[in-house]
This record gives structure tokens, C-alpha cells and sequence, in this order.
């Protein structure tokens, strides 16, 4: 049996889902300002079922994105208060550990918007230095090509803590990033950033199974958490979309998202848990079939 870390699941959907407030292209980020104890409550959630990771609600706060909003002034203060309402949640279980995320700059699934390498290290290594003194370590999520992750790594090449990195698979091939190339691209960067992980995320769980046969290749502790939508649509690939443009899939309740977790965990996967709509119900459950199964959850 094994020592499995169990991340939390949709962070941003969740948030949106309870305020009650329309989406936006800031998506949750908005939250944090009128309605700050719903990202804690969020997090105290995860925990409670069994996560012992929160991931904080940092994922959309990049500069460029509040630039169009018009908040880039307040651009420290949301990763403060993300970084602070993780920190509460997870002190009030008193236990367990806060995964800092970094989204995309831009946008999500847009590899071709080709952000140059030195760009996207300046912007990295800024988040990176500001949410460090909270983190226990940093969650590249949802990275879609072989730039994003040389330009994500870059950036967090300062920091002693560890780097996890979540890749992006196509929906319909999941051994390729979303950008199109091969996911075995992937292996000269790992083995020179050396990140504490590599992961797949934000994909559909039926493509999950191919793209870990490749990345477990890369010798680098390895897991995978998925997303719940249908696809992903034209709609949100346009300029400053909302998650309106996404729908939820009817079909991937919590047993059966817990099915696609458990075959990853018998490839060797040690790090799971689960992206946009997957809630704590599903990692409820999650954490049932791993100590059904006899794995400690770390």
C-alpha cells in the first residue's frame, strides 16, 4: 500500500457557486474582496472530507488580468487575502499543507498566445516571491505547452520550497499537451528544472490514463486531478471569457470520479485529487476508496 498526498478539488468553481455572484472574467477572484470567509470556508470543506492540500484562490490573480479590470492596485492585496484565507482554513483543522497556485498568464488552454520566456519568468518570480512566506509549496496549474512550463519553471528558480507541475492534456489525446505537442516534449525541462512533481490537471479524466504512462516515464513522483466539464468550448478560447461558457458534465458523480482516481493510483500515482466541478463530495469519496483500499493519506 502507499503513502498518497490528496489535493482538494475545484477551488474557483466552488467559490463562484456559493457567493451567488455572476461569473466574471476574474472568476473567483472578485470573491475575495466583498465575500473573503467563502475561499476559508471552501478550503475548511476540503479538509474536513480528507484533503490534506489546500490550493489557494490565486489561480486568475496575475497582473495582466487585473490590468483589464481595471485592479491591478490591488493586485497584492487579493494574493494576501487568498494566501491568508487558506492559511485559516488549514489552522482551524490544524493540520495539512498550502499548494500556492499559479494559473496561466492570459488565459486557460491558450498556448498560442506565446508568452516570451522572459516575460513569463518576471511574472512567476513576482507571485512567487509574494506568496512564499504563506506557502508550503507552488502549484503550476494547468500548463498547456513545453514554453509555459520552461517559462512557469523559470520563474520559480528561486525558491527552495517545492514546485509542483500540473500539465493540460487534449480532451480527446491526453498524450498531448493542449498546445499539440507530445507530452514526452516534456522530458528535457523536467529533467532540468527537476520539479518536486509532475502532474496532469484540468482534463478530462478519460484522457488522464495515457498522458500518466508518459509522465511517470520522467522519474518524478506523479499524480493527476480532473476536471468535470463536458469539453472544453470555442466560447471560453475567446477574449476575457467566463466559466459560463463551460458546462458541467451529469455523468461523473463522486463514485464514479472516484474509479478514474483509484485506476490512477494503481499506475503509481501518489498525488490525486480534483479540479473545476469536482467538489468535496467527490474527494469525500476519494478519501473512502483510498483507505478502503489500505493507502495512508498524507
Amino acid at each position: 500500500m502507499m503513502q498518497i498526498t490528496l489535493l482538494d478539488g475545484s477551488i474557483g468553481q466552488e467559490i463562484v457557486k456559493r457567493s451567488g455572484d455572476r461569473p466574471t472574467p476574474l472568476w473567483s477572484t472578485s470573491v475575495m474582496i466583498d465575500k473573503p470567509d467563502v475561499v476559508s470556508a471552501v478550503h475548511g470543506d476540503y479538509f474536513a472530507v480528507g484533503a490534506t492540500v489546500a490550493t489557494s484562490n490565486t489561480y486568475a490573480v496575475h497582473r495582466d488580468r487585473l490590468v483589464r479590470a481595471g485592479m491591478e492596485n490591488r493586485f497584492e492585496e487579493l494574493l494576501e487575502i487568498a494566501m491568508s484565507q487558506a492559511e485559516k482554513a488549514r489552522d482551524a483543522h490544524g493540520s495539512g499543507r498550502i499548494a500556492a497556485a499559479l494559473g496561466p498568464i492570459g488565459a486557460s488552454y491558450r498556448p498560442d498566445l506565446d508568452i516570451p520566456l522572459e516575460t513569463a519568468k518576471a511574472l512567476f518570480s513576482e507571485l512567487i516571491r509574494l506568496m512564499e512566506p504563506k506557502a508550503d509549496l507552488f502549484l503550476l496549474e494547468t500548463v498547456s505547452s513545453v514554453d509555459h512550463a520552461r517559462g512557469a519553471l523559470l520563474g520559480c528558480a528561486d525558491t527552495n520550497k517545492p514546485v509542483w507541475l500540473a500539465v493540460s492534456v487534449n480532451d480527446e489525446d491526453g498524450t498531448r499537451l493542449r498546445s499539440g505537442e507530445p507530452l514526452q516534449d516534456l522530458a528535457p525541462v523536467i529533467a532540468e528544472f527537476a520539479p518536486a512533481a509532475v502532474l496532469i490537471n484540468c482534463s478530462r479524466p478519460e484522457a488522464i490514463g495515457v498522458g500518466l504512462e508518459i509522465i511517470k516515464g520522467f522519474g518524478r513522483p506523479f499524480g493527476a486531478y480532473a476536471n468535470g466539464f463536458t469539453g472544453i468550448s470555442e466560447g471560453f478560447l475567446q477574449e476575457a471569457p467566463t466559466v459560463d461558457a463551460l458546462e458541467e458534465r451529469r455523468d461523473l458523480g463522486p463514485a464514479e470520479y472516484a474509479e478514474f482516481v483509484m485506476g490512477w493510483v494503481a499506475m503509481g500515482a501518489t498525488i490525486v485529487g480534483g479540479c473545476c466541478e469536482v467538489g468535496p463530495a467527490h474527494i469525500a469519496e476519494v478519501a473512502r476508496r483510498l483507505r478502503a483500499a489500505g493507502h495512508e493519506i498524507i
